[in-house]
């Protein structure tokens, strides 16, 4: 038995130390075959998938799913981490420390002189401090381009509050939407396929500022709608098929009549 798995015996082992030994062991010679082919960027994918479901664990208050998903979350920050440590750059202790450093500087509220500060005031506080220590050359920096877009539009607009470039009013936004929806029709008349795509990404970036504005998650918020459009188009089909029909046997009003009616219906 080797060193690595005599030491994983002992019973004073933390949950932590456990999970580094353990992953230290898989990509050890005697380990798994599988988790010793992986690089950093072989592993983007499950640590995409892992997030996501950790996301659905949340929304679906799955409270006993997320301590398992936070689990395998964590599996792929110990992962990469053991890799870094193979290659002599860093270990995972080192990623700890880090943030913790980073979470002390970042509260000075807290752990400094005692200040009380709302929520918008404590997030207007982080990316000014983020400025200040020459971390960040631009607010906008560390916004990974790879992030949905819509995510990254409320990001974007949040960083830009944060040193002070915002809406006053949620009602200034929606003047500002309707803005929007007025230079799209222009577009649309002009027939300027570009304009067009150009005024209805202006129209999403500002609709994701009204969601922040009112405290809302645009992801989240279009998310829900997207899956209340999905359970009630299926409700759809189910009536159409119920009635011997096909899609095309129906005009669009006649479609819309049983739209309405399904609606009406509670989720199952």
């Amino acid at each position: 038995m080797s060193d690595l798995k005599t030491r994983l015996e002992q019973e004073n082992l933390s949950p932590w130390e456990r999970l580094k030994l353990i992953m230290a062991i898989l990509r050890s010679p005697e380990g798994c075959a599988w988790d010793c082919k992986q690089t950093h960027k072989s592993l983007i994918p499950y640590l995409i998938e892992e997030s996501y479901e950790v996301v659905e664990a949340i929304e679906t208050e799955n409270w006993p799913g997320l301590k398992e998903e936070l689990g395998d979350v964590l599996c792929q920050v110990v992962f990469h981490g053991q890799l870094a440590s193979e290659r002599g750059e860093f270990v995972t202790d080192d990623a700890v420390e880090s943030i913790n450093e980073k979470l002390i500087k970042r509260h000075p509220h807290v752990f400094g002189e005692r200040h009380e500060l709302n929520p918008q005031q404590v997030r207007d506080q982080w990316e000014k401090l983020k400025i200040e220590s020459g971390e960040k050359k631009s607010v906008l920096n560390g916004l990974p381009r790879s992030m949905p877009a819509l995510t990254m539009a409320f990001r974007i607009g949040e960083k830009a509050g944060g040193v002070g470039f915002d809406w006053n009013h949620p009602a200034e936004v929606i003047e500002k939407l309707e803005e929007e929806i007025g230079e799209i029709k222009q577009a649309i008349k002009n027939e300027d396929r570009q304009g067009i795509a150009e005024e209805i990404g202006d129209l999403l970036f500002a609709t994701s500022s009204l969601a922040r504005k009112l405290d809302i998650d645009p992801e989240q918020a279009l998310r829900q709608a997207l899956e209340k459009f999905r359970e009630r188009f299926e409700r759809l089909e189910k009536e159409v098929k119920k009635s011997g029909r096909s899609f095309t046997d129906y005009n669009l009003d006649e479609l819309e009549a049983i739209w309405q009616r399904v609606k009406t219906i509670p989720a199952e």
